[in-house]
């Protein structure tokens, strides 16, 4: 509780100093601050797991024993357009859209339901080792978290480990990777209990830039029983990124400063 509460309320020279720490970066690398540029709704009782943009609609997987769903919600709004409840024995989490097929992990359960996108009914399940986190895919594989420095490589048809690779920085691997989403050949990760997203390599797993997001939520969005920041969606139309957290009330577009090439970002090895 105390990391969370210090994580809050941290600003981008203690957050320098907390990535440090966890090897991702060094003093003299650049931190980008991203810009909000948009703010939507967002439910402040969805324990956000995995968030996916599919047009006009947020793919959200929430967690929590007893209250972790599958939902489809109109973005604009906010407002749950349907849902499918987990049974009350699984905590949800990582979420991809690949194929017609939603792929939702649970906690851990050692299970992956896939649903029908369209119909939203259960088709089949997985089962896998250890605890699931994030699931992102680039159009053929998945790439899986379990909150250590490790991602799995993994068959959609079958679930089979097809390679893994650790995420490391300039100090050392890097754990608790969390939510992630494919993004421009890059995967990016929440790092679970800080204001972080991490720009991965899915190749060599190395660390090639940091986000800064310690200015969020914003002060109108503040409330009691928010959680930690978890959520990355990229709309795969418009190529635009949204972030939020665990029962925050907003999602944010989040755009760089101009000035701020992030391919050049790098984390020197």
């Amino acid at each position: 509780m105390k990391i969370k509460i210090l994580l809050y309320g941290c600003g981008l020279q203690l957050m320098c100093l907390l990535l440090m720490a966890a090897g991702v970066a060094r003093e003299s690398e650049l931190l980008v601050q991203p810009r909000i540029v948009q703010r939507k709704p967002h439910d402040p009782e969805a324990f956000t797991q995995g968030l996916l943009i599919d047009g006009d609609r947020w793919l959200e997987s929430t967690g929590r024993y007893g209250k972790s769903e599958l939902r489809e919600v109109d973005r604009d709004s906010g407002r749950v357009v349907r849902a499918r409840s987990l049974p009350a024995h699984y905590f949800g989490e990582g979420l991809a859209l690949l194929n017609g097929k939603l792929y939702q992990l649970t906690w851990r359960e050692g299970v992956c339901l896939v649903w029908d996108r369209e119909s939203f009914e259960l088709i089949r399940e997985f089962t896998y080792s250890g605890e699931g986190w994030g699931l992102a895919t680039d159009g053929k594989v998945l790439y899986m978290s379990d909150g250590t420095s490790v991602i799995r490589v993994l068959d959609p048809e079958t679930f089979r480990e097809l390679r893994r690779f650790e995420v490391r920085g300039p100090r050392g691997a890097l754990r608790n990777l969390n939510e992630l989403e494919w993004v421009d050949g890059e995967l990016w990760a929440n790092v679970f209990e800080t204001k972080i997203i991490v720009r991965i390599l899915p190749g060599s797993g190395r660390v090639v830039g940091v986000f800064d997001f310690s200015h969020l939520p914003i002060a109108m969005d503040w409330h009691a029983k928010q959680d930690v920041f978890n959520g990355i969606a990229r709309d795969p139309e418009s190529g635009e990124i949204w972030v939020t957290g665990k029962l925050w009330k907003s999602l944010y577009r989040i755009q760089w400063p101009p000035t701020a090439d992030i391919s050049n970002i790098e984390v020197r090895p």
